[in-house]
């Protein structure tokens, strides 16, 4: 059994002083706001919850600071996506996600959604081992110590019935039952939730999506929904329809479900999310270097949709800035001010995202929760005379003002490791460029 005592912690949707905690076989067995103890260790700063990264694509670590010299919009972002893809392998993936990883756990997140799409050798040969990548991802999240959904996803056309492109052979399983027998092989276990995926309505024709859905009947089902207007242009020629409505029709929303970006949508679109109670996952920072546009985060939350963060394609990563994000960016679209609180917004970065990726246990300073703990230097330029409190950890704090995490009741992350992660991050890099 471990103690620790939060000099300051959120706990029940408040800030508290000296918080007691106590941890044992990785979860909370007593919280004791206004506790005292002289065995415990003291941790100075504000604590909050483990922070839940809801969509990551682990490889695209790699494009960070290599794609801003090219003009262009997400489909040329996404050739050079490609180049990176078509170098991984079980091994070298293993090193990069761990790597990726660990930056996550550094900046307080202690679960990941990984939106995995990888599967196959180059020229879409399975390895001998046919999940190879995706144990490799499962592998990198043990070693850095945080939990993670892997979301096995669906790739099956290029576009709207078009066959994959080369480089997608990677991505392709044929069809979806032979997907779903792929999958099935996937085991889960305490730290580890496997889910699944349609990679987007372009790449899943509506006729499979059925499969898609029985398989993963009971676990975190994710989907890319109208990230770019392109696609909406196209889904409507193709069915008729827009990819939200598509998704409705098939079976495919609902409280299991998380729609990714949901950028582009309608007011019938939001009715459909919303009322399905569909979680939605905005990727701000994602979704500002890509120039995707800013979703109706605020409609779609009081439709009924729950709202999550994910890091997508780790330009930033950073949990305090999408937090922060969702807000500043609805200023943007709205030129007012104050639609998201900041007990709403850590709300999506804890409980209702871990929720989201199979850990209901997950995102709480609570008994009988996951023992997590982000502790946030509160005298850092960016926090002092700040308050200490919510408004510090969503509205000024950052990743680099985190200086201890906890999951699961194992310590994983101090303050001295950032120069170590950095080295990890550059060989695993660099060594995709040899």
């Amino acid at each position: 059994m471990s103690m620790y005592l939060l000099e300051r912690a959120w706990v029940d949707g408040a800030v508290h002083d000296d918080v007691l905690v106590e941890i044992e076989d990785g979860r909370f067995a007593r919280v004791q706001a206004g506790g005292s103890s002289g065995t415990a260790t003291l941790l100075p700063g504000l604590t909050l919850p483990g922070l839940a990264n809801c969509h990551s694509h682990a490889f695209h670590r790699a494009l960070r600071g290599r794609t801003q010299r090219h003009r262009g919009t997400f489909w040329t972002w996404r050739e050079q996506m490609y180049d990176v893809a078509q170098r991984l392998d079980p091994d070298s993936y293993l090193a990069l996600a761990r790597a990726t990883y660990r930056e996550m756990a550094a900046v307080g997140i202690t679960c990941v959604g990984e939106f995995h799409y990888l599967h196959h050798q180059p020229g879409g040969t399975p390895y001998d081992d046919p999940n190879a990548m995706g144990h490799a991802l499962v592998e990198a999240a043990r070693q850095a110590g945080i939990r993670i959904a892997l979301l096995d996803t669906c790739y099956l056309s290029s576009g709207f019935g078009a066959p994959v492109e080369a480089a997608q052979l990677r991505y392709y399983d044929t069809d979806a039952e032979r997907w779903a027998v792929r999958t099935a092989q996937l085991r889960g276990n305490d730290t580890t939730t496997i889910g699944a995926a349609i990679h987007s309505v372009r790449a899943v024709p509506a006729e499979q999506m059925p499969t898609i859905v029985d398989a993963a009947e009971g676990r975190p089902l994710h989907v890319h929904v109208s990230e770019q207007t392109q696609e909406n242009t196209d889904c409507m020629a193709a069915y008729g329809a827009t990819p939200t409505q598509l998704l409705a029709d098939h079976g495919v929303l609902g409280p299991m479900t998380t729609a990714v970006h949901a950028t582009r949508v309608t007011t019938d679109d939001i009715h459909h999310l919303g009322s399905t109670r569909t979680h939605v996952c905005f990727c701000p920072t994602t979704e500002r270097d890509l120039g995707d546009g800013v979703g109706p985060s605020r409609e779609l939350h009081d439709a009924g949709s729950r709202l999550t963060l994910g890091s997508d394609s780790h330009a930033v990563i950073d949990p305090f800035e999408e937090m922060r994000a969702v807000e500043m960016d609805e200023r943007l679209a709205q030129q007012s001010r104050g639609h998201w609180s900041a007990a709403e917004l850590l709300a999506a970065g804890t409980t209702t995202g871990h929720a989201s990726l199979g850990f209901p246990d997950a995102g709480e300073i609570r008994v009988g929760a996951r023992a997590d703990l982000v502790t946030l230097d509160t005298t850092t330029p960016r926090t002092a005379g700040t308050g200490a409190d919510e408004q510090t950890a969503v509205f000024a704090a950052t990743g680099a003002d985190v200086v201890q995490v906890i999951a699961d009741g194992r310590v994983v992350h101090t303050h001295g490791d950032d120069e170590e992660i950095g080295r990890e991050l550059a060989a695993a890099i660099g060594g995709l460029r040899r």
